[in-house]
């Protein structure tokens, strides 16, 4: 015992104690060192990798679209929110109604918006337009032109319009994309945004296309390689910016200033840099990326037809890439119920849209989302439709990735 106790004080004695520590100082250091190598790491220093983010499930079913001015009647909105046949929200808005003066953004109207998605258990996608709606102070410095609005509220108005690929123009949007991703990004709800900046009137990768607007477009030196690289350098952004977020690019139909005369794809009738631009997306984003068409409509469009042709370009991608439709305009009224199909008819015209936008491709396989505005989801008339299509194409049981059930399968009375 009594070596015991010799021994113990031995062990406690002040330079012993400091020999231990010593030692074990040492130890951890070697084994720290050892780590860093086995790892990759270089001289003693443990090189913590960061947690990768959180990427949700892909964005799916039935969303309900709204705009900057839906958002006044918060009665009307937030019912559409809470339609069961409803997934999720896009909503469109312009940058300067968040930003209209230089570093005072007003965040009020977002807030609100990923306040009432999460409380509803909706996912979000947001759609900013720069553009035409870039604020005044963005656009000091930046080179600019003026063409009409070529379509949706505003069309044939003149519009101040930045170059797409000005660097000034670029700096100042990714800027506040930034912001947009620091305040917003780690939101559960937000599942989706689209990808913007070398665009004019939403967030579609088209710019004014008639005669006069194609010769302003030459001076002021357009070529497509210039567009690429600008949709290039916001693509670079947005999977910088959002790693727990879709990106969604949406291209227009057919062929525009995208392509000048004599360059458009004669094989299959497509537009080069269109596809230049989705391939960069694809290449960029991987399986973040979504790709979305917005003009469906069962009826006579401004061509004179419906959209299936265009929107095969879309159906193309059901399976290797998230993709959506959104509607080309409400069904209500005599004009969006022509265009919707079923002219004098909304319900029908609403069902005959959702048909075409979740026609099936070779693979049998669908869009993951469709998109359909307000004025749509609010009326009881429409409850049925939107229902049958929620229930057949994305909420089944058998349906969970968009395996929608052909319109021609369904029992009589269901569709």
């Amino acid at each position: 015992m009594d070596r015991v106790n010799a021994s113990m004080r031995q062990y406690l004695h002040p330079k012993s104690a400091l020999v231990v520590l010593a030692t074990l100082l040492f130890a951890l250091a070697f084994s720290a060192q050892t780590f860093a190598k086995q790892t990759g790491g270089g001289g003693s220093t443990v090189k913590v990798q960061p947690i990768a983010p959180t990427l949700g499930f892909q964005p799916n079913g039935l969303v309900v679209v709204l705009k900057t001015h839906d958002l006044k009647d918060t009665t009307s909105w937030h019912k559409a929110l809470d339609n069961p046949s409803i997934s999720g929200v896009a909503l469109q808005i312009h940058w300067a109604d968040i930003e209209p003066f230089t570093d005072t953004p007003d965040w009020s109207k977002l807030d609100a918006l990923f306040a009432a998605a999460q409380k509803s258990k909706k996912w979000v996608h947001l759609l900013m337009f720069p553009g035409f709606f870039t604020p005044a102070w963005a656009e000091r410095g930046a080179k600019t032109d003026t063409f009409q609005i070529q379509y949706g509220p505003g069309q044939g108005q003149s519009g101040i319009l930045p170059m797409p690929w000005d660097s000034t123009y670029l700096t100042n949007w990714l800027t506040f994309v930034k912001e947009v991703s620091d305040r917003y990004g780690s939101s559960p709800a937000f599942r989706l945004v689209a990808v913007a900046g070398p665009t004019s009137v939403s967030d579609e990768a088209t710019l004014p296309k008639n005669s006069e607007d194609l010769k302003k477009w030459e001076n002021d030196g357009y070529t497509p390689s210039k567009y690429v690289a600008a949709w290039k350098k916001v693509l670079e952004a947005y999977a910088e910016d959002f790693p727990s977020q879709y990106v969604s690019l949406s291209v227009g139909q057919g062929v525009d200033i995208l392509d000048l005369p004599g360059q458009r794809n004669s094989t299959d009738g497509g537009s080069q840099t269109r596809l230049a631009i989705v391939n960069a997306a694809m290449t960029r984003l991987g399986r973040r990326f979504a790709i979305q068409m917005s003009d469906v409509h069962a009826g006579p469009g401004s061509n004179g037809s419906t959209s299936q042709t265009a929107d095969q370009f879309i159906i193309g991608y059901n399976g290797r890439a998230v993709t959506g439709f959104q509607m080309g305009g409400s069904m209500e009224g005599a004009v969006g119920s022509r265009k919707g199909g079923a002219a004098g008819d909304p319900p029908r015209a609403l069902q005959k849209s959702i048909e075409l936008a979740t026609e099936p491709n070779s693979a049998g396989r669908i869009v993951n989302y469709v998109e359909i505005y307000e004025a749509d989801v609010l009326p009881l008339e429409n409850q049925k439709v939107l229902s049958n299509e929620a229930l057949l194409c994305f909420l089944g049981p058998s349906t969970p990735h968009g395996l929608c059930v052909p319109p021609a399968t369904v029992p009589p009375g269901h569709h």
